[in-house]
């Protein structure tokens, strides 16, 4: 199938080949024949009706140090493309939400995926919400003694940003630790947002698992452990990548969740699971298909396209 794939990410030099799902999505898209275009948010705009950006044509390679060429900018309009992919990496603020509402003025027509609505609807930490008996226990407020409560209770915990990503500002709570309290005011004096609180897991340390669902069906995963001395798994503070089998509680994990994901138009989903339990569905940029791809000798952005080109 022959038609354009505008592509709304953060600048394509920037990305690593050899782990960016983005990359492998641009490629498998290219291989079929689309045309891709290349813009980031601060690029995109409303005009007399219609939602342009500012682009570039692009073209993609499997070639560290050579992995991509970009054309002069030019303005296209949205509806004359046949797919945006939002790729943009969070924080989820005010201009990814703004985003959000421009693609849905050119969607269902240009095919946003995932479905800029049920992204704006979805933050990571707040969906998951919707499947209380799934998670460990978890609080979601910035009223600081709620906070000590919840800690009194649980005595270890694990404090991180409501829209953060990518492990930044996620801190160990441990008994006996003595911070709590100026962790509290250090948040507070950065923004009003409320903090999500979870007992701590240690099943941790044998491994955070990232499990890709598409079109609402668990299709791979990869266990990440995390380093010595480090509470987070994320692969870009040390993680390191395993392969894995999805076990039969998240296998229903993912039946819970799928029919749901499906109905929302959220195509391309990373959700997180520790210990048997969820801690985050990733619905905005969603990582880890390189991984699966290469533990499981798959090829998961070509399953994707073929979830898309179903809605075209």
């Amino acid at each position: 199938m022959a038609g354009q794939v505008a592509i709304q990410m953060d600048h394509v030099a920037s990305i690593d080949i050899a782990g960016d799902s983005s990359f492998v999505m641009g490629l498998e898209a290219q291989r079929r024949g689309y045309k891709l275009w290349h813009y980031g948010p601060e690029n995109l705009s409303y005009v007399a009706g219609r939602v342009l950006a500012r682009a570039q044509e692009m073209v993609l390679r499997r070639e560290v140090g050579n992995h991509f060429t970009l054309a002069d900018e030019t303005t296209i309009d949205l509806a004359d493309v046949d797919v945006v992919l939002m790729r943009q990496d969070p924080p989820f603020d005010m201009s990814y939400i703004s985003a959000t509402h421009l693609l849905e003025l050119v969607h269902p027509r240009t095919l946003v995926v995932n479905h800029p609505g049920e992204v704006r609807n979805a933050p990571e930490k707040l969906f998951m919400l919707k499947y209380p008996q799934l998670l460990a226990p978890t609080m979601i407020s910035r009223d600081a003694q709620a906070i000590r409560e919840f800690r009194d209770e649980h005595q270890d915990i694990i404090v991180k940003p409501l829209f953060g990503n990518g492990g930044a500002g996620v801190f160990h709570i441990a008994p006996g630790d003595e911070n709590l309290n100026s962790l509290l005011e250090m948040f507070a004096g950065i923004n009003r947002e409320p903090l999500m609180v979870q007992r701590y897991l240690p099943e941790v340390r044998a491994g955070d698992k990232r499990i890709i669902l598409i079109d609402g069906v668990a299709a791979g995963g990869t266990n990440r452990v995390p380093p010595a001395g480090e509470a987070r798994s994320n692969m870009h503070v040390g993680g390191r990548a395993e392969k894995t089998r999805l076990t039969r509680r998240e296998q229903e994990i993912c039946e819970t969740i799928g029919p749901d994901l499906k109905a929302r138009g959220l195509i391309f989903v990373g959700i997180d699971v520790i210990g048997g339990y969820l801690t985050e569905i990733n619905v905005t940029s969603p990582t880890g298909l390189q991984e699966v791809n290469a533990f499981d000798d798959v090829c998961l952005e070509s399953d994707i396209w073929d979830a898309i080109e179903t809605r075209l």
